[in-house]
């Protein structure tokens, strides 16, 4: 059996899958992602289930369980940093200047 040598064509990507599929909105979906990925962390780390999740969150199950997915969608950024305020943890927000055209938006996770 012979087997060809294929060629895959690839690109570095932009560090946002987001914008690199042309979606609208890219810089505030990587940034829910990563509030969301903050957040299904913290409720790994105690253990919680979804329902104890819920009570902290002020949500019900089913939501906890879409988070625990990353299926974001339905939250905003405002209120995935009050999730991780019910969760203990502090949530602070710095503006600077930048360099280039436009600034971004980024979640830097204090060790």
């Amino acid at each position: 059996m012979k087997t060809k040598n294929k060629r895959i064509r690839a690109e570095e990507g932009s560090g946002n899958v987001f914008a690199d599929l042309g979606l609208p909105h890219a810089d505030q979906e990587v940034l829910k992602a990563r509030l969301t990925l903050q957040i299904y962390k913290l409720i790994k780390a105690r253990a919680l289930t979804q329902a104890e999740a819920g009570e902290i969150l002020g949500i019900k199950q089913p939501h906890v369980s879409a988070l625990m997915r990353n299926r974001s969608g339905m939250f905003s950024v405002e209120r995935l940093m009050e999730f991780l305020t019910d969760l203990g943890q502090d949530v602070e927000i710095t503006v600077r200047p930048t360099r280039k055209q436009h600034g971004k938006m980024s979640v830097v996770v204090a060790s």
